[in-house]
Parts: structure tokens; sequence; C-alpha cells
């Protein structure tokens, strides 16, 4: 979980605080709800209160283990806060307000407003409700009334943004609940994404990420195939659009027409999250997932002879029911064909409402510590292998904000490669700022980052960076405002999460 707004009321003016659970699709959401909030009136306040707010929104995963009892555990903290502060609202989005509905009421019925993922745009109108009414809201959309990009948004990053370019989900992974929650896959205009990107660079944002819950299945909605692809050539026409990034792609959709635009754009990042699920074929079939390991395989290769130093990174799940031990060397046996530059590993648990919890072959909890704890082994041992390879590599970094947890005793500065590898580097006399762009030398490489011990070998200062500069100084004179808010069109996207956790695993 992270809480993107904290805040406790200023001067008489409503206050609220957003609480994200999830995957990027929630991030992204949680960015239009507090834009709607600020719209209606409401303030953030200053960072540090903790369930202060005269407004407090949970946006919700229904994917995560044990995802409700977090949310109920939270709520109950909330209750008696909310009881000696009359006129406190509560309200619970997200996928699990779309699935559970009426029960979230029910077990804890000091909760204002419950939402779903598909109606986001109308928590002022259900707040403002609520209060008149004095009595709970809930209204669950069952399909998508306005695309999130359309929403107002108040934006965190003034170098790097998402960009939503789909909704929703068309395949029917036996794991995952999500498609049921977000529906089918919807796309947006291409023109429409490409006019939100182009406002973003003239705001100063140099990086954005593409982001979908299947990302490159985009044009199935609008009737084009090679519509991805296509999308990726025109943001590499955008000047001053320096980095594209995307996520997260399914392996069923990854066609040759995407590579080459991967390798022919020069913009477009030499990076690629590519989920896996598992090395087995059966498991692969159990999950519904409609590739097999020569297909994903090929894949790789190819996507390594079109960009040699591309960082391919994956999702795997252990202990899949029906799992065995030679599915699982499977799956090792991918892991040491691909030789992933990181891999997101998950002990399969039990999501109520998914084929795959009914069904045969549970496997025993102390099976799949096991199993995992091998697959980790050996992809720390690959990362590591394959991190010593970029040392004595030049490579420009874009300065990073927040990524370094130890920069201030060390006196280094934080940025990603291209391939979105992390780097630490040594801080330079010359000012630098988060967005600027910066050429080192790797000298050292640990399993998860990367050391640029030696002196910076050029700074270059950007627009991003003045962007940053800009949006700070306004944050300096406005502290209870801060933040960028977007005029019309309504657009703007939060920053990117660095090698982020793909969706909610079910890509």
């Amino acid at each position: 979980m992270s809480s993107i707004d904290r805040s406790q009321s200023v001067g008489g003016t409503r206050t609220y605080e957003v609480r994200t659970y999830g995957c990027q699709m929630n991030v992204h959401d949680s960015e239009r709800l507090a834009g709607l909030l600020e719209g209606a009136g409401y303030v953030r306040a200053p960072e540090g209160s903790d369930g202060d707010a005269d407004v407090v929104v949970f946006n919700t995963c229904a994917v995560r283990e044990n995802a409700d009892n977090k949310l109920y555990g939270n709520l109950g903290h909330l209750a008696p806060k909310k009881a000696s502060r009359p006129g406190m609202q509560i309200a619970v989005g997200g996928c699990l307000a779309q699935k559970d509905r009426d029960t979230i009421v029910k077990r804890a019925p000091w909760v204002d407003v419950v939402f779903g993922t598909h109606n986001i745009g109308k928590l002022p109108v259900l707040l403002e409700r609520a209060r008149v009414q004095e009595e709970a809201q809930v209204e669950i959309a069952e399909s998508l009334e306005a695309f999130p990009s359309t929403l107002p948004t108040r934006r965190e990053s003034a170098y790097a943004a998402w960009v939503s370019i789909s909704v929703g989900c068309n395949n029917t992974c036996t794991f995952c609940i999500v498609p049921a929650l977000r529906g089918k896959e919807k796309d947006r205009r291409p023109g429409d994404i490409l006019a939100e990107i182009e406002a973003l660079v003239a705001e100063g944002v140099s990086e954005i990420t593409l982001l979908g819950q299947n990302v490159n299945a985009y044009g199935s909605d609008i009737g084009d195939r090679e519509a991805f692809s296509k999308l990726l050539r025109a943001c590499g026409r955008i000047d001053g659009l320096e980095r594209v990034r995307f996520t997260s792609p399914h392996p069923r959709d990854f066609t040759d027409d995407v590579i080459a635009a991967m390798a022919e754009t020069p913009n477009v990042m030499p990076q690629l999250h590519m989920p896996l699920q598992s090395g087995s074929d059966p498991v692969l079939k159990a999950m519904r997932r409609s590739y097999r390991q020569e297909r994903y395989l090929g894949i790789i290769e190819k996507v390594r002879a079109a960009i040699p130093h591309a960082a391919i990174s994956t999702d795997i799940i252990v202990g899949f029911p029906g799992e065995t031990e030679e599915d699982f060397e499977q799956t090792l046996h991918v892991v040491r064909e691909a030789r992933f530059a990181q891999a997101y590993t998950f002990q399969y648990s039990k999501r109520p409402g998914t084929p795959a919890a009914e069904m045969d072959g549970q496997i025993p909890k102390k099976v799949v510590q096991e199993r995992y704890e091998r697959l980790v082994a050996l992809q720390e041992e690959i990362s590591w292998e394959e991190n010593k390879k970029q040392v004595g590599r030049t490579l420009e970094l874009m300065v990073a904000e927040g990524e370094g947890r130890k920069d201030d005793t060390t006196h280094r500065l934080s940025g990603r490669a291209p391939d979105n590898r992390l780097v630490h580097f040594t801080k330079p006399e010359q000012e630098v700022r988060p967005g600027d762009v910066v050429t080192v030398e790797i000298t050292y490489a640990a399993p998860h980052h990367l050391l640029a011990e030696g002196a910076v070998l050029d700074v270059r200062r950007t627009r991003a960076g003045d962007a940053w500069e800009k949006r700070n100084a306004e944050k300096a004179a406005a502290p209870q405002g801060a933040g960028v808010m977007l005029g019309l069109p309504k657009i703007g996207v939060p920053e990117p999460l660095p090698m982020a956790t793909s969706g909610c695993g079910c890509d």
C-alpha cells in the first residue's frame, strides 16, 4: 500500500487523503481522484497526518492476498476518529469496492461512499449526496462512464508521467479477477493519446509510460492489429519526448511489428516487462495463458536479436494448483534461458471469485515456499551476473527523485538508465535536478542496482528539470495546494513506479 495524499483541516477548507492499494492502474486512478477532489474545492494538507482529513478515500485492490482484511482493519482504525469528528467522510473505491459492493457498508457502516472502477468521476457528487442525505451512497457502474484520462488530475511528477491507452482486459486467466472488475478492453483513440502526450511534453515531461491492463493488445477495440506499434512510432515523432516505456504486455499479442517499432524508434527505451507466470506448458494451459514455453522464449530471442542491450523483466507465479516438481523445473529452465534482469515472483494464493481458487491440486504452503526460495535464489544470481555486464559502460541517466534511500548519507544521487536499471552516482559539484540527464561510467554492480563511483562525465540541464524546479517553487509558495493541476484538456498522470510490478499480476 502507498499513501499518496495525507491531509488535515486547513483554515476551514475541507481536506482529503487518498490511500492507494495495488497496481499502476490504481495509482493512475488515484491521481484522478485527487484532481476531482481539488476541483471540487478540497485541499490536501501537510504531509504526516494519518486519517485526520475531512475525507479519506481508499482506492482498493481485490487481487492481493488478504486485501479485504487489510481494508477493514484500516476502516476500523478510522471508526473512532470519525465518531469524534462530525462531518468527516470515508469513501471506498477501486476493485474491491466493485467486487464487494454492499458488503462494505454492512461490515463498516461508518463508510459514507462506495464507488467502483467505472465511475470514479462521481466521487465528489456521491460525497455531497451522502452529506446532504446523511446516509451511505453505494453506486457501482457496470460499464465505463468516462475514460479516466478525461478527468481532472493532480499530477505528482514534473518530468515523468503515466499515459493510459486502454482500460479493461479481454483475457480469462484463471488466477485473475481483474477482467470481471475492470471490464472488457476499451481503447482510447490514438489522436487523444498523442494529444495528451504532446500536452505533457509542453509542460516539461520528458518520459512517459504507456499504461494498459494488456497494453500491447491495444487496437483490438478499434480494429487495428498494428495500432500499438504505430502508436510507438508516433511517440517517436513527438519533439521533446526523450523516453517512452510501456507496461504490461501479454506474450499472446507481442508481434514482430512491435519489436521492430521498439528497435527503430530511438526514444522507445530498451526495456521490456514480459510476464511469464509459468514455464510449464500444462500449467500455462491451466492458467488459460494462450502461449507456451517455445513461443515465449522465441519472443525473448527476437527481442534480444533486435535490441541487444534490452533489459527484460517478468512476473512468475510459484505453486499454481496442480504444479508438479517437473512443472516447476520448466519454470527454472525458462529463467535460465531468458536471463531476466529482474523477476517479480509470487507465491500462489487463492483469490476468491477466480476459477483457480476452486481447482483441485492446491499445493501445500511448505512446498510452495521451498520452490519459491529456489526460484528467488536463481534469479538473484542471474540478476547480479547481468548487472555485472554493465560495469565499464557509459550510460545516460535521467535523474530521479526519491529513489535512493541512502543518497543523503552517501552523498550520491540516483537515476534511471535507458533500460530502467537503477544507478546511484556521485553527486557532482554542478547543480543537478530531477529530470536532468547525466552521463556516467558504471563501476560496480549489485543484484538490484548499479554504482557510478567516479566523477560525472556530463550534465545536461533539461526542460524537465526546469519543470521540476518551477513546481517546487510553486509548492514552496503554496504548500497546501502543492502538485501539478492541469487545465483543459484535464489530463496528466502520476510519477512512474520504477520497474513496477505488472498490473495486478494478471498480465
